[in-house]
């Protein structure tokens, strides 16, 4: 026998789906009557009526011409599918009155047919806020709406089929095998809770089989400021004997995510500076790659008695150096680049023009002159084609070299102009000409200055994330070493996302910086990431692992689940209430919403505001506060960071195709999980997900 609750979904749906087939009526009558009732109200408002009755008419005129408003963006709006019309479904009780209302992708307010646009409608907030039962009192369109909500439900509709209805009653999918039938599952939770104050944590065998992010209860308390975990304790025998290696010379490090790489190299620096206590100033250098790596560093390396070493992105440190050393090129940044034009500056390549090019014309030791030699190669791009062929065979096309030297030429005459003092010119440089003019500079003049004068020499430079660096902006760092030639490279291929930074291996890279024949070390024992999200990680990079074998982690925890859905707001809806149950059990717990877009991230944020979920920010641009709550941002801007949960939204086909690229970024964000993963997807799942094994 059906359940109830699917013969109503079954019979919703079916009315539905016959008010969206039938045709529009000539002149809805409807609409009419509600312009004509509003005309009334306006001629009353006119006379300017003193009865004791004009506020509420003019509360009813303002209603209706919300009403209006409704029905009119209804139809201009994209109209709603009617093979997968909405969603979710509630039923409100209001004055002892019940009506349907359902959620969906646009509006549509006709023939007795209630969808509303999940995001922009202000009734949706009910859904998003409320749990079946409750009572709100909400204003919505400027109105106190009081009363219960007696039903909500999440339904999936494919192909004009009801496949799935998920109540607090009970979940109920529709049978493969039966016609017309459904299977009620027993109750799983997807509440996100149970699990504050376990920094690590170790499942039994049968205990991850429930849709619980975070279901153990043992272990330590957390920390709630999440920059400063105790390092130390975690490091094992191989990390502690790269850490404690001779003060001289370079070590390089790859290893898979959270195998400690970044450990091992801010300990190396306190190890260091206990022997010598000038490694502890402002001679040590920490490059990371983005603001956020730079500001967890920056608050890490206290903790570990550190107090006088700088953090500094590449592009800040590079970017203050130029503008001491050429003081009357433009602050700007450009930021439309041409992809070619950015590839070719972050190619090898470049170092070895700029250097024959320095080699082949005989000039004084200026900043002028190097700045010649800078705007030389670059003008003259076409020129670099028997050295591409030579270097770097197929890495670009005759054609492509033509377009770098066209851009180059014409920012010069731009540049010129700057230069000549007129205002008007709209000089900037692009952001990989930094290094390059660093590059030239050491090339043509000599070590790069201190602010007294004197060569800037490091004791020691630590490079995180080096494999998206360029091989010309890591060469700049080795060539402001000091005599101890003290370095450290950290890096995992695998996470390789800035496309365009030419890194290829680490026998290459290693080469073009000068560093051939140095012994690469090797990090492969996770311990950020569970072996399941370990596993499932793995799995993403497909024909792009460098080991065949699985990397060992050393603990377990739940699987790792993808959660199919028809569209975002659904998606919001199981998450939002995921994340408020998270935040009353666990409210230490740090989460981040992982997405593909910086229109997915604003379209999730916003949505889980509406939905009332607490310590909620948006990441923006790499300002995370690494505090307690629930962060949205993109994927490539968690690179580097962890967090207790992590959830991947809008792993689709679309976002997430099968190319190398999509692989390496679905890695990064999959290990930024230290407990659990989630995966959601909202049409096609990506492909990608079938070579990790997700559990559906």
């Amino acid at each position: 026998m059906v359940d109830a609750i699917v013969r109503e979904e079954q019979a919703l749906l079916e009315r539905v789906r016959e008010g969206l087939a039938d045709p529009a009526p000539a002149g809805d009558a409807g609409e009419a009557s509600l312009v004509r009732e509003l005309t009334r109200l306006r001629e009353i408002l006119v006379e300017g009526s003193e009865s004791k009755d004009a506020g509420a008419i003019h509360q009813q005129y303002e209603q209706g011409t919300a009403l209006l408003r409704q029905l009119r963006e209804g139809r201009s709006a994209p109209s709603v599918e009617r093979d997968s019309p909405y969603f979710a479904h509630l039923r409100l009780r209001e004055d002892g009155t019940e009506r349907d209302l359902c959620l969906g992708r646009a509006t549509f307010l006709e023939r007795g047919v209630r969808i509303v646009d999940w995001r922009n409608a202000p009734i949706s907030k009910l859904y998003y806020r409320y749990a079946q039962g409750d009572d709100y009192e909400e204003e919505v369109a400027g109105r106190l709406r009081v009363g219960q909500v007696v039903a909500r439900r999440a339904v999936t509709i494919r192909h004009g089929r009801l496949e799935r209805v998920e109540a607090p009653e009970g979940t109920y999918v529709a049978s493969a095998s039966t016609e017309g039938g459904f299977t009620r599952l027993s109750r799983e939770s997807t509440r996100l809770g149970g699990g504050e104050g376990t920094a690590i944590r170790a499942f039994a065998s049968g205990e991850a089989s429930g849709r619980r992010l975070g279901t153990d209860l043992a272990g330590s308390r957390r920390r709630a400021d999440k920059r400063l975990p105790e390092l130390a304790g975690l490091l094992d025998p191989t990390q502690f004997g790269l850490i404690t290696k001779p003060s001289s010379g370079f070590l390089v490090l790859r290893g898979v995510a959270g195998s400690g790489k970044t450990t091992v190299a801010l300990h190396r620096i306190a190890y260091l500076a206990f022997d010598d206590p000038a490694v502890d100033s402002d001679r040590t250098l920490v490059v990371m790659l983005s603001p956020a790596l730079r500001s967890y560093v920056a608050h890490v390396l206290p903790s570990l008695g550190v107090t006088r070493v700088h953090a500094r992105t590449f592009q800040d440190w590079a970017r203050e150096q130029r503008l001491g050393l050429f003081p009357r090129l433009p602050r700007e940044t450009r930021y439309d680049t041409p992809s070619v034009v950015s590839r070719l500056k972050l190619h090898p390549v470049l170092l070895t023009a700029l250097a024959e090019q320095v080699s082949r014309v005989p000039g004084p030791k200026t900043a002028a002159q190097a700045l010649d030699d800078w705007t030389s190669v670059l003008c003259r791009a076409e020129a670099l084609v028997p050295l591409v062929e030579r270097r770097a065979p197929g890495a670009f096309r005759d054609s492509e070299l033509a377009q770098v030297g066209a851009w180059s030429r014409a920012r010069h005459e731009e540049l010129l102009a700057h230069l000549e003092g007129d205002a008007s010119a709209e000089a900037a440089l692009d952001a990989e000409d930094d290094a390059l003019l660093l590059r030239a500079w050491q090339l043509r003049v000599g070590p790069l200055p201190s602010r007294g004068g004197r060569p800037l020499r490091y004791r020691h430079v630590a490079v995180d994330e080096v494999q998206d660096f360029s091989p010309v902006e890591i060469r700049v760092l080795i060539d402001c070493l000091d005599e101890h030639r003290s370095l450290t490279l950290a890096g995992d291929t695998q996470q390789h996302v800035m496309q365009e930074a030419g890194f290829t291996s680490w026998t290459e890279f290693l080469g073009h910086v000068g560093l051939a024949g140095t012994a690469v070390d090797t990090l492969s024992i996770s311990h950020r990431s569970s072996r399941e999200i370990v596993g499932f990680a793995h799995g993403l990079l497909g024909p792009l692992r460098e080991e065949p074998e699985l990397p060992i982690a050393t603990r377990s925890g739940p699987p790792v689940e993808l959660f199919e859905f028809t569209d975002p707001g659904a998606c919001v809806a199981h998450l939002a209430d995921a994340l408020r149950a998270l935040a009353s059990e666990e409210p230490l717990a740090s989460v981040a919403v992982l997405t593909p877009s910086p229109q997915s991230s604003a379209l999730y944020a916003k949505a889980l505001a509406d939905g009332d979920v607490p310590k909620l920010r948006r990441v923006a641009d790499q300002d995370f506060t690494f505090a307690p709550g629930v962060e949205v941002t993109e994927v490539a801007q968690a690179k580097g960071l962890e967090f207790d949960y992590v959830i991947l939204v809008d792993v689709n086909a679309s976002e997430y195709p099968e190319t190398p690229a999509a692989r390496r970024l679905l890695h990064v964000g999959a290990t930024r999980a230290v407990h659990q993963l989630w995966v959601t997807s909202t049409g096609e799942p990506s492909p990608l997900l079938k070579d990790a094994g997700e559990r559906r």
